[in-house]
């Protein structure tokens, strides 16, 4: 009988992922066309329920200075940003963590909270640097298309094969059967993103599409690990069959800070790290 039930109850919750992403999927890729406004809204908006759902799941809302300090970096750094100043957009940031770290006593609850805003914040300034930059509505359907494919045919790889996990103590479900389906779709999909919008360096984004991948699924690690440390199991209820903001772009914000960081390390600017990368 609890297995029938366990079964209905898988059921049901897939069921919900996928109405959940058949009505959300579309209208995020719609936005991030059009880009502008609505772009930078959609973008605030996902950075800000990712810093509430942070500083909800370590117990850092009930300092009242953490979320409004933090909500207030965000703003701010988007305005810095669609203003031109992304230097000065980061070192906005970094002053938000350093007073939410002060404003909350200098203690646990201010080194998480100081955490949580820095972390929304650089998934805040990639993701905005990315869009505005060269290939910018490419790269962005690119990283969107590699983190969807990994997360999908992970799961699916690893309900249909099962084998040894992934990281038990972490992120029990996961195996590595799903992580190297989730890696070998990603990098067909991101390759196939690439080939569609005419790229020639076909190899370089297949590279890329591979390395993001593997950076995604880390960063849905990195949010396993902190929700089995505060034992949380969904980051809120806000997107049904799918729980929080965090569970559905802990693997985007992992990658494009991640993209944005190999960009300017190779050479892109502040303001377009993905010049960088030299992909065609």
């Amino acid at each position: 009988m609890a297995d029938i039930e366990k079964k209905q109850n898988t059921s049901s919750d897939l069921r919900l992922r996928l109405i959940s992403a058949v009505i959300l999927g579309p209208l995020v890729l719609f936005i991030v066309y059009l880009g502008g406004a609505a772009y930078v809204l959609l973008v605030l908006v996902a950075a800000a329920l990712f810093l509430w759902e942070w500083i909800t799941i370590t117990g850092t809302r009930d300092t009242f200075a953490v979320p409004v300090v933090g909500l207030a970096t965000l703003v701010l750094l988007a305005g810095l940003e669609l203003a031109g100043m992304p230097g000065f957009a980061l070192l906005a940031m970094l002053a938000g963590a350093i007073a939410t770290f002060a404003a909350a006593g200098l203690g646990r609850a201010g080194r998480w909270g100081a955490e949580g805003v820095l972390y929304s914040g650089l998934a805040l300034y990639s993701l905005l640097v990315i869009r505005d930059g060269t290939h910018g509505t490419l790269f962005t359907f690119f990283l969107m298309f590699v983190v969807w494919a990994t997360d999908i045919f992970a799961y699916f790889t690893g309900r249909a094969l099962g084998g040894p996990k992934l990281w038990q103590r972490v992120s029990p479900k996961k195996t590595w059967s799903g992580a190297l389906g989730g890696l070998i779709c990603a990098t067909l999909f991101g390759t196939g993103v690439a080939l569609a919008a005419g790229s020639q360096s076909l190899l370089a984004w297949a590279a890329l599409a591979g390395v993001l991948s593997i950076v995604s699924q880390a960063g849905d690690l990195l949010e396993s690990a902190i929700k089995r440390r505060f034992d949380v199991k969904d980051s809120s209820r806000l997107i049904p069959g799918h729980g929080g903001i965090m569970d559905r772009i802990d693997g985007l914000v992992a990658a494009a800070i991640f993209a944005v960081a190999i960009g300017l390390v190779s050479g892109g600017s502040l303001s377009d790290p993905v010049a960088g990368l030299g992909l065609g």
